[in-house]
């Protein structure tokens, strides 16, 4: 199976192919420039690099949240354009089970981490069993605080991945937890990570993918607040 996959939660844009597990190629940049203007581009550019095209693909997968509201919102709408345009099966993967791919080398317990801003992370705890990641929590945003609780009761070294694993790392360690911070070139988002989590999901239509956010954003909180505001 031919997996053309796609991430773009964070600040890096990502895409990758992937045969039967086996990483083709994969394009990452991080300039600067919208996702919007990127993630397409990228993605011809590597079929065409490959000497594939849309129509030998199997699969399109995309991470569909948590992260970046834009970022989610530019991934997954593009995923569903492609799918529609080419009447391909798509899948949406939690961007966080595709983080815990990472730490495949370091096995044990793998704690993905991205900054929900303040003092909160989304995160989820997994662990590496039979060569893959085995989800032991559900996607959730969490406060710092209410993590570091968490993994002490666990009495087990965590390997933090994300763009929320340095201030994670730090907050940790200050407590006495043990962990252990990913290196950079693991730390982050990838779509070959997406891919492998895609594997063993069922297969969707455009219709069916969806954006997962967790939370309201920053935009709808403030509006929600002022209606409260206005009906006190």
């Amino acid at each position: 199976m031919l997996i053309l996959a796609f991430e773009s939660t964070a600040k890096a844009a990502s895409c990758a192919l992937v045969r039967d597990g086996r990483l083709l190629s994969q394009y990452t940049q991080c300039s600067g420039l919208t996702h919007s203007r990127t993630l397409l581009p990228m993605g011809e550019d590597m079929l065409k690099n490959a000497e594939l095209t849309l129509s030998d693909v199997d699969l399109l997968a995309v991470a569909h949240g948590p992260g970046s509201f834009t970022g989610v919102r530019i991934g997954v709408s593009m995923v569903k354009g492609l799918a529609w345009a080419s009447d391909k099966v798509c899948v949406g993967v939690s961007t966080l089970e595709a983080m815990a791919w990472h730490g495949l080398s370091a096995g044990g317990l793998i704690c993905p981490v991205m900054d929900a801003r303040r003092s909160q992370v989304y995160n989820a705890l997994f662990r590496i069993e039979d060569g893959r990641p085995v989800r032991l929590t559900e996607d959730r945003p969490l406060a710092l605080a209410e993590l570091a609780e968490e993994l002490r009761a666990l009495h087990e070294r965590a390997f933090l991945v994300g763009d929320g694993a340095e201030l994670t790392c730090r907050a940790l360690t200050e407590q006495g937890i043990p962990c252990v911070l990913a290196p950079e070139n693991l730390r982050m988002q990838s779509a070959w990570s997406v891919a492998m989590a895609a594997q063993d999901k069922t297969p969707g239509t455009a219709d069916t993918l969806l954006p997962v956010y967790l939370r309201l954003s920053q935009a709808e909180r403030e509006r929600q607040a002022r209606l409260k505001a206005e009906q006190a």
